[in-house]
C-alpha cells in the first residue's frame, strides 16, 4: 500500500490514522449539516472545536490514481477509472461505503455549501442548528427545522442509493456509513447502516428523557402547537430531533461501529462527501493504515484525493449505477 501512496502520503496517513485511533469519539460537533455535519468538528485527543481544516497536509501524490477526467472531456479515462474500480470491488473481501450530502442531491435535497444553492447560503447554521439555539429559542429553531422536516420527509432514494442496496444484496458491500440524516438509505433498503449523525426519523425530549416520537407524529404536534413547536406529552417541553446538532457530542457507539468497518475493509467507497466533516473525515485514514484502498466518488475536490486508488468526479448517481452494472449487479 505504501508504494502506491508514496512515502510522504503513507506517513501522513499513518500519523493521521493514529491520531484518530486515540481521539475522543464523543467530541462535540461544531458545524453539522443535516446530511453531513461540517468541517473542523473535533480536534484529535480533545473535546474542543477545531479550526477550519486545511488540506490536512496530504501532499504525497499517489501513483496509479485513476480519474475520470470529465473536466477535460476524457471519456476514455472515465471508462478506465470505472473498470479499475469494478476490478477492485470484485477482488475485495470487504467493501464499505461512506456517504455524504452529495449522494442525496439527485433526490432533490440541496447540499449545504454549494455557492448559490447551499442551505447555509441563506441561514446562519449557528443561529438555527446549534444546540444552544434549540435551548434558548425553540420557536426559532423549529421554524427552521420544521421546514427541514417537511422538505426531507417527502424525498425518495435515487439511483445511487439503490445501487448500493443492490451491491449489498449481492454480497459486494458490507455496509454503509452515512453522514446524512435524511433517511434515504433506510428507505432504499440498506440493511447494514450506520447513521453517524442520527436521523430525522424520530424526536426525543431532553427535559425528561422521553423519546420515540416518530417523524409523522412530531410533524403533527408541530402543526398543532400555537408556537409551532412539537412538545413532549409527559412534561410539555420542546422535542428535539434525534440528530447531532452543532455543539453536541457524537454518539460514540455509532462512531466506534463505523471505525470498525473502516479498519477491516479492503476498499472504502467515499461517495458524495467533501471529506472535511470531522471526525468522520478521518475514517478513510483508518482504511489506509490497515492496508486498504480508497475510491472517491464525488464532485469537487477533497483533502484525500491524492491518496485515492480511484477518483471519479462525475454525477454520483450515474457513477454508482455504472459501477453496479460493471460488477454484474442489476439496480432495477
Amino acid at each position: 500500500m505504501e508504494g502506491g501512496l508514496g512515502a510522504a502520503g503513507a506517513a501522513v496517513a499513518r500519523a493521521a490514522a493514529a491520531g484518530l485511533a486515540g481521539m475522543d469519539l464523543g467530541a462535540p460537533s461544531e458545524e453539522p449539516d443535516s446530511h453531513g455535519y461540517t468541517r473542523g468538528v473535533a480536534e484529535v485527543n480533545s473535546g474542543t472545536p477545531a479550526q477550519e481544516p486545511d488540506s490536512h497536509g496530504y501532499t504525497g501524490a499517489a501513483t496509479g490514481v485513476a480519474s475520470n477526467g470529465m473536466g477535460g472531456g476524457d471519456i476514455g479515462a472515465a471508462r478506465s477509472a470505472l473498470a479499475t474500480l469494478a476490478e477492485l470491488v470484485l477482488e475485495a473481501h470487504s467493501v464499505v461505503a461512506l456517504t455524504g450530502a452529495g449522494i442525496s442531491v439527485p433526490s432533490g435535497i440541496p447540499d449545504f455549501r454549494t455557492p448559490g444553492t447551499g442551505l447555509w447560503e441563506r441561514v446562519d447554521p449557528m443561529e438555527v442548528a446549534h444546540i444552544d439555539a434549540f435551548r434558548e429559542d425553540p420557536v426559532r429553531f423549529w421554524r427552521f427545522y420544521g421546514e427541514r422536516f417537511a422538505t426531507l420527509g417527502g424525498k425518495l432514494p435515487n439511483g445511487a442509493h439503490r445501487a448500493l442496496v443492490a451491491m449489498e444484496r449481492h454480497g459486494l458491500l458490507d455496509g454503509v456509513i452515512t453522514q446524512n440524516v435524511d433517511m434515504l438509505h433506510r428507505r432504499a433498503g440498506t440493511e447494514q447502516l450506520v447513521e453517524v449523525h442520527g436521523s430525522i426519523a424520530s424526536c426525543s425530549c431532553p427535559a425528561c428523557g422521553g423519546g420515540g416520537v416518530g417523524l409523522c407524529e412530531a410533524r403533527a404536534r408541530l402543526a398543532a402547537d400555537a408556537e409551532g413547536v412539537p412538545r413532549c406529552d409527559s412534561c410539555g417541553g420542546p422535542l428535539k430531533p434525534d440528530v447531532v446538532l452543532f455543539g453536541e457530542m457524537l454518539d460514540s457507539a455509532r462512531l466506534q461501529r463505523a471505525r470498525a468497518l473502516c479498519e477491516r475493509t479492503d476498499l472504502l467507497l467515499c461517495v458524495g462527501s467533501s471529506l472535511e466533516v470531522h471526525p468522520v473525515a478521518g475514517l478513510p485514514l483508518l482504511t489506509l493504515q490497515a492496508g486498504g484502498s480508497l475510491a472517491i466518488i464525488t464532485q469537487g475536490p477533497t483533502p484525500l484525493d491524492q491518496l485515492a486508488a480511484v477518483r471519479l468526479d462525475g454525477d454520483v448517481e450515474g457513477e454508482l449505477q455504472a459501477l453496479a452494472r460493471a460488477v454484474g449487479v442489476d439496480t432495477d
